[in-house]
């Protein structure tokens, strides 16, 4: 959705681009991400209040490095290099990078001038999350070095007269506990933003683009009952009313019981004005998964059967000119879309859509939005709490929760446990302080004893996150004995399961679903 000021990220492959764009929309200031060779003429057509080069792994004098033109610093608009950006700006404009003496690597103290515009009211003394081989020996001829450590004599450097400014460290990540007052101060100080990305406006704007974009035009919208899609059908409901009509395909990969939640909530009794379709396809997924154990393959698989059950309901409802889904945004980044990404996996609704979509055009309201914004626009268009805040669930639901092959016995059993993990997470009180928490069927097999005789069952894995922005999360504190009633119930309710094993990897090195 257009934006009256927005802040370009300049992804030069780092792993935490989608960070800092999360960062300055924490600061009212709307933000994408672009890839580096998109080009100027791409950059200045968007006109963009500020430009922040992101990190990456390269070394930004060697044949083949990542860049950019060097125009991009005359362009009038003020840039903020991070990083690898930091030394590309040095490297560009004249400084010398080189391979530091002393590599750097963490929470670090680093030196600032807190004259400087970007560091108005940080501690002279901060600490700062490093992670850097190479460095900038020399700043740039013009520059001002604004921050130093013990082994980096160049940590900040600022050219104030052009707006141009560079950091060493990264202030996007929580680890840099005053990086955000950073952010901050560059994209109002520097940039001058008034800070219009509010929800209630975001929902406002959202709402009348879509009316105008659909007109008198029929919706068909990818219902999954999950957070993302609930969103995005309350916000086209609210745009179009009943020329939306919403489908729900119980695939037979849901959560127990979750069939009936949705109909309760989107019904012909439930609060929104919209045309609501139950589409019972559990035997032609099951089928189509059949022998299939590789994920990505699943996903695909799952995304073209749900565009074909949808092109099916609308060629009963009659022309249907759009198909809407809760497409996020990081379901675009992970898909490889819209930075540097490699494509991590292919979300059923992003890279998973087949070739060819029986639509007039596919809309996306909430496609610029993380989790958390998509929480707050539900909130904005008045979803019940219990909905707003429920666990992520992603689209092709328990086909990437059952690692391996899918079948009907499997679905119940990850079913079963997942309901009881969930159920004592919500009796501890646990559930509001932990992100993302479910059951997973893997594929392994073990020896067991139960009732004195030998079981040779499955193993379930428990996992629960912690994180505010779902691009990267930590494993969950879960106490001992929340995890020993969890795992009795299991084994004694669930059958063919005689094994449960809790996750502790965060994301990254794992992702928060297991396939």
């Amino acid at each position: 959705m257009p934006q009256n000021e927005k802040v370009l990220v300049v992804d030069f492959g780092g792993q935490y681009n989608q960070l800092v764009a999360r960062r300055v929309r924490e600061c009212n200031v709307y933000c994408e991400i672009v890839s580096y060779r998109v080009g100027l003429d791409a950059i200045r057509a968007q006109n963009p209040k500020g430009i922040i080069f992101t990190g990456g792994p390269n070394s930004v004098y060697v044949d083949g490095a990542p860049t950019i033109d060097p125009a991009i610093f005359d362009l009038g608009i003020p840039v903020l290099g991070l990083c690898y950006g930091f030394q590309l700006m040095t490297h560009l404009l004249g400084g010398h990078v080189c391979k530091a003496p002393e590599r750097e690597y963490g929470k670090t103290l680093v030196h600032v001038d807190t004259k400087s515009k970007v560091f108005e009211n940080v501690s002279p003394e901060t600490i700062c999350w490093m992670s850097h081989n190479d460095y900038a020996e020399t700043a740039p001829t013009g520059f001002t070095i604004s921050a130093y450590t013990d082994n980096c004599p160049v940590a900040a450097i600022e050219l104030p007269e052009k707006n141009l400014y560079g950091f060493q460290f990264h202030p996007e990540v929580l680890h840099t506990p005053e990086g955000k007052t950073m952010l901050h101060n560059f994209v109002y100080n520097v940039c001058g933003c008034k800070g219009d990305w509010k929800m209630g406006s975001f929902v406002e704007t959202s709402v009348k683009a879509l009316r105008e974009k659909i007109g008198n035009g029929k919706v068909l919208c990818a219902l999954s009952g999950g957070v993302d899609s609930s969103v995005a059908a309350a916000m086209l409901s609210k745009a179009v009313g009943k020329q939306l009509t919403c489908v729900f395909v119980d695939h037979g990969l849901l959560r127990k019981n979750e069939m009936e939640e949705v109909c309760e909530v989107f019904g012909p009794n439930g609060q929104f004005e919209l045309n609501f379709v139950c589409v019972n396809a559990r035997q032609r997924f099951y089928d189509k998964l059949a022998g299939v154990s590789e994920p990505e393959k699943k996903r695909k698989i799952i995304g073209e059967e749900f565009i074909r059950v949808f092109e099916e309901e609308a060629k009963k409802i009659g022309a249907v000119d759009f198909l809407a889904q809760g497409t996020i945004y990081p379901d675009v980044v992970e898909s490889g879309l819209g930075g540097e990404s490699t494509v991590i996996k292919s979300h059923h609704n992003v890279g998973g859509l087949p070739d060819y979509v029986d639509f007039k055009e596919i809309v996306e309201p909430l496609r610029d939005l993380f989790k958390d914004e998509t929480r707050q626009a539900g909130r904005e268009l008045g979803l019940p709490e219990y909905l707003v805040s429920r666990q992520p669930f992603p689209g092709p639901g328990l086909a990437i929760r059952i690692i391996g092959e899918v079948t009907p016995d499997k679905v119940k059993m990850v079913q079963e446990a997942d309901a009881i993990w969930r159920e004592e997470i919500a009796k501890a009180g646990l559930d509001k302080s932990i992100s993302q928490y479910y059951a997973a069927l893997t594929n392994m097999r073990s020896v067991g004893v139960m009732g004195d005789e030998r079981t040779y069952d499955y193993a379930v894995a428990l996992r629960a996150v912690t994180t505010t922005d779902f691009m990267t999360a930590e494993a969950a504190e879960i106490p001992w004995s929340l995890l020993q009633t969890v795992t009795s119930r299991i084994v004694n309710e669930v059958q063919h399961v005689n094994r449960v094993l809790y996750d502790c990897t965060g994301k990254p090195p794992a992702t928060i679903e297991f396939e």
